[in-house]
């Protein structure tokens, strides 16, 4: 079983929008870099930036325009469901790499992202652009059923990406693309582009009483590794909302055979994670969401042995 820790909740310098908590809520994809922190919340245009070294609260980047309605089931139905971030490489036009935040896909407003460059340091440079990524999630339409991808990362010279499942269907899978094809729709103009998987691996993770472990978020090691966060949610689809009967941290390598698998010692419904190998131990960072506007997500800490 592996211990967490707790680090922080991320509060913020400043609301959301008017009238909102100076918090995230919904906190759903996680990259540390340059000493700072990047969180997604899937019910945010804004993306909030966190310092390592101090406790001070939080600041936020607009990734998209306009407003979101703060009654619950209207903000459900409109947000952009950023459950993703991830950082891409350099390539032509990024000299130094991207922060690429992507929605699940569950629905065809969900099918859009925010790509931020980075400058030498590893700090957002420019203001973000919003890109259309119906290209990608159209072309998982025909192998995946109940389409909600939840975690992505760079993994050598692939794209690979996470889908989770539901009580209904519990069939996860770690789902393989080119690399060269993000950077090409990347770098088209519209959404006319196609891109082909190279695999999906289905993986079966078990349950906690009765419903199935499914992905929630991964991280990449050096060696190709993937670390992945899940969760036990009672839910039968990929919309609604329900209670967490228990999480775990796990690894598959490159083609999704799975590893490990560990539970965590709390029931957090964590939803976003950074991994990092120091010696014989990977070191975690996560961050949680609680399902509820009114509860500030959380950082978390802990490691466990390399396998």
């Amino acid at each position: 079983m592996i211990t967490l820790s707790k680090i922080r909740d991320l509060d913020l310098s400043m609301a959301t929008s008017p009238g909102r908590n100076l918090h995230l809520s919904a906190a759903s994809g996680l990259v540390f870099a340059d000493r700072h922190f990047y969180v997604v919340a899937d019910d945010e245009f804004h993306l909030g930036v966190f310092d390592v070294d101090d406790s001070r609260p939080g600041t936020l980047i607009r990734l998209f325009a306009g407003e979101l309605p703060d009654d619950t089931e209207e903000r459900k139905a409109r947000k952009p469901d950023l459950e993703t971030l991830m950082q891409v490489p350099p390539c032509a036009g990024y000299p130094h790499g991207a922060l690429l935040a992507l929605g699940s896909g569950s629905k065809r407003k969900r099918r859009r992202g925010a790509l931020l460059v980075l400058d030498a340091q590893g700090q957002v440079r420019d203001a973000p652009r919003v890109i259309d990524l119906s290209a990608l999630f159209l072309a998982l339409d025909d192998h995946v059923n109940g389409l909600n991808i939840e975690g992505g990362f760079v993994n050598g010279d692939e794209l690979q990406l996470l889908q989770r499942g539901n009580k209904r269907d519990g069939r996860n899978a770690l789902i393989r693309f080119s690399l060269s094809a993000l950077f090409d729709l990347l770098a088209a103009s519209d959404d006319s582009g196609h891109i082909a998987p190279l695999a999906i691996h289905s993986v079966d993770l078990g349950s906690i009483a009765g419903t199935p472990l499914c992905f929630t978020d991964g991280a990449v090691l050096p060696n190709g590794d993937v670390v992945f966060s899940a969760v036990a949610e009672s839910t039968d689809d990929t919309y609604s909302d329900g209670p967490c009967l228990g999480a775990a941290i796990g690894m598959l390598d490159r083609e999704g055979k799975l590893l490990c698998l560990h539970r965590l010692d709390r029931r957090h419904k964590i939803e976003g994670i950074d991994a990092r190998l120091e010696g014989d131990l990977i070191r975690l960072h996560l961050v949680t969401d609680g399902d509820d506007a009114n509860v500030s997500a959380s950082l978390f800490g802990a490691t466990f042995p390399r396998p």
